[in-house]
């Protein structure tokens, strides 16, 4: 039962591990569950590669530092603060690290420097894509009148998008493909724009909207938020 109990708490935490609780029967309420939770044993060495980020205990106000073992995924420990004295101390009492994994944070890297000098240290995925994706958007940015006059002269070489048969026949694209030739058809039989919103129970600036844009733009401008799979669109994107 306390296996059980703390498999629960491990997974769910405090309030939603009561509600589980709760509904199957068992008498756990969320401070047993929590006390169920100890701290785990701090190897003495660091892994071969470590991961270190920050994290918020209170945004805005208090922040900690996450060790994470990088070829396994496990937590290695948590540190009250995000200062390099204390990322530092924690270097030298647990050797081993051979590559440090970690974000721009200059804190971090003068902990390694002092502390672990011989360690490599390579930046992780997300914050290069994160670097990256910000380095695009403000050269864009940048030259958004000399892009824009590109774009009508026409560009050196059209970008041909995928067609829109292949594209996935999400609900929402099925939506706008209904609603955009429904509304087509009533304007081309020359019915009011109150009648057809009120035919199709939709409003009238949404009816406008269909008979005023290209069909194109209407699924450019759909956003399905539910995930879905990108394996179809693998080799394009790569392409």
């Amino acid at each position: 039962m306390k296996a059980s109990l703390t498999a629960v708490a491990a997974e769910l935490g405090g309030r939603p591990g009561e509600r589980l609780c709760r509904k199957l029967n068992l008498a756990a309420g969320r401070t047993r569950l929590l006390g169920l939770m100890e701290e785990p044993p701090t190897p003495e060495r660091a892994p071969r590669v470590l991961g270190v980020d920050e994290f918020a205990f209170r945004r805005g106000r208090r922040y900690g530092t996450i060790l994470v073992d990088v070829e396994t995924g496990r937590v290695v420990d948590v540190l009250p603060d995000r200062t390099s004295e204390t990322f530092a101390a924690w270097l030298t009492t647990h050797p081993g690290a051979e590559i440090i994994c970690r974000d721009r944070a200059s804190a971090y890297t003068k902990a390694i420097k002092e502390a672990a000098p011989a360690t490599l240290e390579v930046a992780d995925r997300w914050h290069l894509l994160q670097n990256f994706s910000d380095a695009v958007e403000k050269t864009c940015h940048q030259h958004r009148p000399c892009l824009k006059k590109h774009a009508e002269r026409g560009g050196d070489r059209p970008i041909r998008l995928p067609l829109v048969d292949a594209l996935p026949p999400t609900r929402i694209v099925q939506r706008v493909l209904h609603h955009h030739a429904e509304v087509t058809r009533m304007v081309a039989a020359g019915h009011p724009l109150s009648d057809i919103a009120r035919r199709l129970g939709l409003d009238r600036k949404t009816v406008r909207r269909y008979r005023d844009t290209s069909l194109d733009h209407l699924l450019d401008s759909a956003r399905d938020r539910r995930p879905e799979k990108l394996d179809a669109f693998k080799p394009y994107l790569q392409q």
